[in-house]
C-alpha cells in the first residue's frame, strides 16, 4: 500500500505543478476558444489541461518502475507499454482538437486507432468469466470488437460529461477509487496477481484527477479539454479490460470455501465490465435522452443545446458547485454500492443503506434553494455562502443602500469603515 500511496502522491504533485505552466502556454498558444451559447462559463478559459495530466501519468509510471513490488508489473506483461501507446495517441488527438478543432468522424477514427494499437499489444478481452461455467473463451475478432467498443464508449462518455468545472475529473476519480478497491481486493484478497496492472492504473488515474482538480474546481482556471477527457476515458477502459478475462472464477470459488459463499464472491467477476459503466450511467442516460430529444424535434443528434442534465440542475436553482456535488454523490453511490455488495456477507444491509442514501440524495435534489448555515464557531473556515447572516440594523439594508451610505461617508470623510466600504474592500482606489 505504501508504494501505491507514493505513486499517487508523485502523480498528483507533478500534475498539480505542471498545470500552472500549461495554463500560461495555452493562453500564449491561443487555445482559448470563445464562449459558446451552450457553455456555462462566461469568460474564455484556456484548455490543454491534458498536457499536465499526461506529464503526471509519465511521472507516476517512472516512479512505479523503480519500486520493488510494482516493478513486476512492467516485467510480467505489456500492459504498461500498451497504455502509454494508446494514451499518447489519444493525447495528441486531443491536443489537435483543443487548438484547431477536429472533425467528429476524424476524432472517432483516431479513437479507434488508439484502441486498436492497445489491442495489438495485448490489452484485449480474451475470456468472459461466467459463474458456474468458468472462463468462456472469445475469438480474437470478438475480443477486439468488445475491447475497441468499450474504449470508444468510455472515451466519449467522459468527454460528454466534461460540461461543468470539475465534473469529469471528479467523476473519473470516483470511478478510479471504486475500481482500486475492487482490483486491490482481488489481488491481495484472492491472491490473483493478474489484477496488479488494474490496481496501478487506478492509482495513476486518482493522482492525475486529484492534481488537476485543484485548478479545475469552480471557478476553473483551466479546462482539461479533449486532450485530458479522452485520455481519462481510455485509462478507465484499459483498467477494466486489463483485468477482464484474467480472473479465473475457480480461484475465487476455492478461496470462498463453500458453494453459497462462492456464488456471493463471484459477484465481483462482473464488475470489470459493469463498474465503469455504472459510474457514468447518468451521463450515458443523458446522452441517450439528448439523441432522442433532438431526433424527435427534427434536429441533428449532434446539435448542441442547453438541456443536458447538468444544465437542468442549474436551471432548477442549484448552484454550479452544488450541481457538481450532486452528480458526484450519485456516481459514488452507484460505484461504491456495487463494490460494497461484493464484499459484504449480507446484501440486505447494503440495500437498506443505499436506499437511505438515495432518499437523502432525492431530498437534496428537490430542494435546490436550501442553503445550510454553519455554526458561528466555524464560520471563518467555510465559504461565505454558508455563513449566517449578520444581525442588527445593517442587516436590514440592501446592497444598494450600503453603497449609497459608503459614498456619503467617503464624502464626509467618516463612516466608510463602519459600513464596509473601504476603498480596498470595494476595489476602488
Amino acid at each position: 500500500m505504501r508504494e501505491y500511496l507514493l505513486v499517487l502522491f508523485c502523480t498528483a504533485a507533478v500534475t498539480y505543478l505542471l498545470t500552472g505552466p500549461v495554463r500560461k502556454f495555452a493562453i500564449a498558444a491561443g487555445a482559448m476558444p470563445p464562449v459558446r451559447a451552450r457553455d456555462v462559463h462566461r469568460e474564455p478559459t484556456p484548455r490543454l489541461g491534458g498536457i499536465a495530466m499526461f506529464g503526471g501519468l509519465c511521472a507516476g509510471i517512472l516512479v512505479a518502475s523503480q519500486l520493488d513490488n510494482l516493478s513486476k508489473v512492467f516485467s510480467q506483461g505489456t500492459d504498461i507499454r500498451a497504455l502509454l501507446s494508446g494514451a499518447g495517441i489519444m493525447f495528441l488527438l486531443g491536443v489537435l482538437d483543443d487548438k484547431w478543432g477536429v472533425d467528429a468522424l476524424v476524432k472517432l477514427g483516431g479513437q479507434m486507432i488508439a484502441a486498436g494499437v492497445m489491442v495489438w499489444q495485448g490489452v484485449t478481452v480474451i475470456t468472459l468469466p461466467v459463474p458456474g461455467v468458468g472462463p468462456v473463451a472469445v475469438s480474437p475478432t470478438q475480443g477486439m470488437v468488445i475491447s475497441v467498443t468499450l474504449v470508444v464508449v468510455m472515451v466519449n462518455a467522459v468527454n460528454f460529461i466534461d460540461g461543468l468545472d470539475g465534473l469529469a475529473g471528479g467523476m473519473v476519480c470516483i470511478a478510479a477509487m471504486a475500481f482500486f478497491l475492487y482490483s486491490y481486493r482481488l489481488w491481495y484478497g484472492y491472491t490473483i496477481s493478474d489484477a496488479a496492472p488494474a490496481v496501478l492504473f487506478s492509482v495513476l488515474l486518482i493522482g492525475m484527477c486529484l492534481g488537476f482538480l485543484a485548478h479545475n474546481m469552480h471557478p476553473a482556471r483551466i479546462f482539461m479539454g479533449d486532450s485530458g477527457s479522452m485520455m481519462l476515458g481510455l485509462m478507465l477502459a484499459v483498467a477494466a479490460i486489463s483485468i477482464t478475462g484474467r480472473v479465473d472464477p475457480d480461484l475465487i470459488s476455492n478461496e470462498a470455501g463453500s458453494q453459497t459463499a462462492a456464488v456471493h464472491a463471484l459477484v465481483p467477476i462482473y464488475i470489470p465490465l459493469l463498474l465503469p459503466l455504472t459510474v457514468i450511467a447518468l451521463p450515458l442516460a443523458d446522452l441517450l435522452l439528448a439523441v432522442v430529444r433532438r431526433t424527435w424535434a427534427g434536429q441533428s443528434p449532434f446539435a448542441a443545446d442547453k438541456r443536458h442534465l447538468h444544465h437542468r440542475l442549474l436551471q432548477v436553482g442549484h448552484s454550479h458547485s452544488r450541481a457538481v456535488m450532486i452528480m458526484y454523490f450519485w456516481a459514488a453511490l452507484i460505484a461504491f454500492g456495487s463494490v460494497a455488495f461484493s464484499v459484504t456477507n449480507t446484501g440486505r444491509t447494503v440495500v437498506l443503506t443505499l436506499a437511505g442514501l438515495c432518499l437523502v440524495g432525492l431530498v437534496v435534489l428537490l430542494t435546490p434553494r436550501f442553503r445550510p448555515r454553519a455554526p458561528r464557531a466555524v464560520q471563518s473556515f467555510v465559504p461565505p455562502r454558508y455563513r449566517r447572516q449578520q444581525s442588527g440594523p445593517m442587516a436590514e439594508l440592501s446592497a444598494k443602500d450600503k453603497e449609497l451610505l459608503g459614498e456619503a461617508g467617503r464624502e464626509s470623510g467618516v463612516g466608510s469603515t463602519a459600513v464596509g466600504s473601504h476603498p480596498k474592500a470595494t476595489g476602488r482606489h
